[in-house]
């Protein structure tokens, strides 16, 4: 009969640099956090954005020759060209896209970009993806746990979730996740536990996620 297999504790990072992305590469991280702060024109088109009341639902594989490629984001947000910062934003999105592709070899990665006025995933979960990023525009950011705070075998049960809102971390608009899910190679039965918070009433979210897909 085989040993178990003994890994360290997980562990999830964060800093103000952009090099804690790099952590996520390490064996027993499974989450690194940019806390990074998004410059006033982006964080001033999002609300915008927001506060234009539409719903905004995009979804789109992206092609890679190579991680250098420039992703084609046509149609992202185009038709709100007229709002200040439109550009900037877009170009901020494509920067991730290719730092994302660079940091993973990823030649392809699914793109959501999405307004949401409820929590799309209200309980704590994990996913079954390798990686996935997440960033939050403009609105509340997403909610996880450190391990241990919530055994893996009650995930998806509400009575089982931490009462006490000091257990539950949170992420700021503009910070930037890499979380590892359950297809990450190494990392079963390890995924990042995290859910989509619940925004106050009226309030509404700017949320994008990448994928990697291949």
């Amino acid at each position: 009969m085989l040993a178990p297999v003994l890994r360290q504790p997980l562990q999830q990072v964060r800093s103000e640099q952009i090099e804690v992305l790099g952590e996520v590469l390490r064996e027993e991280i499974n989450l690194a956090v940019w806390q990074r702060q998004l410059p006033t024109q982006i964080s001033d088109f999002a609300s915008a954005l927001l506060a234009e009341g539409a719903p905004l639902g995009h979804s789109i594989v992206l092609e890679l020759a190579n991680p250098e490629s420039t992703p084609n984001l046509s149609g992202l947000a185009d038709g709100y060209s007229d709002l200040p910062g439109q550009a900037a934003f877009v170009q901020d999105v494509s920067w991730l896209v290719s730092a994302f592709a660079c940091l993973f070899d990823a030649k392809r990665i699914g793109l959501r970009l999405r307004i949401l006025d409820k929590a799309m995933c209200p309980r704590f979960h994990v996913d079954h993806v390798p990686v996935r990023l997440i960033t939050c525009y403009a609105g509340l950011g997403s909610e996880w746990l450190e391990e241990g705070v919530m055994a893996r075998r009650h995930l998806g049960d509400p009575v089982a979730e931490p009462s006490d809102a000091t257990l539950i971390q949170r992420a700021t608009s503009g910070h930037v996740l890499l979380a590892k899910g359950e297809k990450w190679i190494g990392n079963e039965g390890g995924g990042l536990i995290h859910r989509s918070p619940q925004p106050p009433a009226g309030e509404r979210r700017l949320l994008l996620t990448l994928d990697w897909l291949a």
